[in-house]
């Protein structure tokens, strides 16, 4: 059965355990579809990164799921260090914080089942992960980054994020940012 309506006050936003095992998902990307399915609680196990999922809360079907780990925006992503150097001008560091790196979040993965698209799922997992860093920042994190599937570039613009570098010329992904101090200004 498709669903056609979510009630947002049944869903709920997880943090999924290694020892969890998600039985049922498909977002029409195979390589999506089997991490979750048989790779995630290994790269959570070994510390590499951490997934979490949106979830009907009575069923506990998984509409959407995403896997975070740490990253950094670096003057190494960028063509050369005048480009990097507009990049941390734009971006509005003092020039006392002259660092060769600023600390990020990588978005590793996001998926959302077929049965949920067109319902804005991805949107709200993409501001419950912007809200994560923002009010509950524990270590200190200025950017969300992803190195989006070409075909998913307009949903990332759609919800604030920017190309890296206009010279990314990669055939399959590009590498994208979104400044947390979009939300906080």
């Amino acid at each position: 059965m498709v669903q056609t309506r979510i009630d947002r006050l049944n869903l709920a936003f997880i943090r999924l355990k290694p020892s969890y095992s998600v039985e049922n998902f498909s977002c029409g990307d195979a390589d999506l579809d089997d991490f979750i399915l048989h790779r995630a609680s290994a790269f959570q196990k070994h510390l590499l990164s951490v997934s979490y999922a949106y979830v009907n809360a009575s069923s506990g079907r998984i509409l959407a799921y995403c896997s975070l780990a740490n990253d950094k925006v670096s003057i190494t992503d960028f063509k050369d260090k005048v480009e990097f150097n507009r990049f941390r001008k734009k971006r509005g560091f003092p020039n006392e914080k002259r660092l060769k790196s600023y600390p990020a979040v990588k978005l590793c993965r996001l998926g959302v089942d077929e049965t949920a698209k067109g319902q804005q799922i991805g949107t709200t997992v993409l501001d419950y992960i912007k809200g994560m860093f923002v009010i509950e920042n524990k270590t200190g994190c200025r950017f969300l980054t992803v190195d989006a599937y070409l075909d998913a570039v307009p949903f990332y613009v759609k919800n604030g994020f920017r190309f890296m570098n206009a010279e990314d010329n990669d055939p399959h992904t590009r590498l994208m940012y979104y400044d947390l101090m979009d939300i906080v200004a």
